[in-house]
């Protein structure tokens, strides 16, 4: 990911939606913002950035990692609190995989009832 990830020189290349189609990315950032708010949520912040922390390990978005990751320690989480959102990440993605590849069986027709 290193080859391509710059991720204060990839900023530039936000202008293209600004030029093209603002009202989205207004509209994008509003609703990022709401849902990022330090305030007026239930859950509060420091879990909602671990929780984008796991997602984005999921999804394996380097961009997210890098800003949810920093924003979930300066919302209070520690080491030990990303290592767990990690690895929370990483048991829903293989029982994903787990529980797809049963629908190989089932898919396949070579299963047995």
């Amino acid at each position: 990911m290193g080859d391509y990830y710059d991720s204060v020189e990839d900023r530039k290349y936000t202008k293209v939606y600004k030029e093209q189609t603002p009202d989205i990315l207004a509209k994008f950032n509003d609703f990022d913002n709401a849902v990022f708010a330090a305030e007026g949520r239930e859950i509060p912040l420091k879990y909602r950035e671990l929780i984008a922390l796991a997602v984005s390990t999921t999804t394996q978005c380097v961009y997210c990692i890098d800003a949810h990751s920093k924003a979930a320690v300066a919302a209070g989480a520690n080491a030990a609190e990303l290592a767990e959102a990690s690895w929370v990440a990483t048991a829903i993605r293989a029982g994903g995989g787990f529980a797809h590849g049963r629908l190989g069986f089932k898919l396949s027709g070579v299963h047995e009832h």
